[in-house]
């Protein structure tokens, strides 16, 4: 009797790109990843091709630890990512690493460079240049973004729909206009803790942007109940509304929006009583809210 060869059958033998990539390793966050091309030589070439052909990279999977060598490494080869999160890079990242991965990638649709302070308005303007159907991109607290590396963006993203500049604090009203008139396509926009953004921002934004869902305008002091009210008159679509710490923000503007049922950050002033009252006696009275 002819003997049978039991061959043993190892998981790189499946088709890597057919199986492995989408049924395996897209489920994958980025640090196992890392850790499995550790196993052997076979592994690393499965990794290495499934990074260069990747769509997503997100390093906030990582934690704070993702070496920038090993960043550099990851994404050297890959010119196919459409969503690129450096969060967590925020600690080494410089125009000199950002620059290649954005040179290359023509598809990006959503970068997230939140606190990451090290850069300079080039990379901007790199991602401008780069990217032109940017969809979403988030550098709240980075100071570098200027009024002209803005312009930039909106003059040659015209996709966008999503922008958070949140304490980007050299923004001004003039360029918030600007790109409210060149994104029409907007539906959340963050502006917040911006002392230098007044009314005419805010109505510029509502009268362009009709789509706008969400705004968050919290701790931009210099913004009034008039431009609230052109919110409601211009934003049919709008979602929610932040405007804590916004203290010429009153109810005589807020309630025409909370008829329509926006989600607003703030208490109406009858409920901020209540649980301010709760707080100091313990519990909150019996009051009829409908009278």
């Amino acid at each position: 009797m002819a003997k049978v060869n039991h061959r043993t059958c190892s998981l790189l033998d499946l088709p890597w790109e057919d199986v492995l990539f989408p049924r395996i390793l897209d489920y994958l966050p980025i640090d196992q990843l890392v850790r499995l091309q550790r196993v052997s030589k076979s592994f690393q070439s499965l990794v290495q091709l499934y990074l260069r052909n990747c769509h997503c990279f997100d390093s906030t999977q990582i934690g704070s630890h993702l070496p920038k060598a090993a960043f550099c490494t990851m994404l050297k080869e890959n010119e196919v990512l459409h969503r690129l999160n450096l969060q967590s890079c925020s600690e080494w990242l410089t125009d000199r690493e950002l620059l290649p991965v954005v040179g290359q990638n023509h598809h990006l649709l959503s970068i997230n460079l939140n606190n990451c302070l090290l850069l300079s308005r080039q990379s901007l303007v790199a991602i401008c240049l780069s990217c032109p159907h940017l969809q979403n991109i988030s550098m709240a607290h980075c100071e570098w973004v200027d009024g002209l590396s803005l312009r930039s963006l909106a003059d040659h993203c015209k996709d966008l729909e999503s922008i958070d500049v949140t304490a980007c604090r050299q923004l001004k009203d003039e360029v918030v206009c600007y790109l409210a008139q060149n994104s029409c396509k907007l539906k959340s926009l963050s502006l917040a803790v911006n002392a230098n953004i007044t009314d005419v921002a805010v109505h510029e934004v509502a009268k362009c942007c009709r789509d706008l869902e969400h705004l968050d305008l919290t701790g931009c002091l210099r913004v009034k109940n008039e431009s609230i009210r052109s919110l409601a008159e211009y934003c049919p679509k709008l979602q929610s509304l932040k405007v804590k710490h916004c203290h010429n923000v009153t109810e005589s503007s807020l309630d025409i929006l909370r008829k329509r049922h926006v989600e607003i950050d703030v208490e109406p002033p009858l409920q901020r009583a209540l649980i301010l009252l709760q707080d100091i006696v313990g519990f909150a009275p019996f009051i009829n809210l409908q009278i």
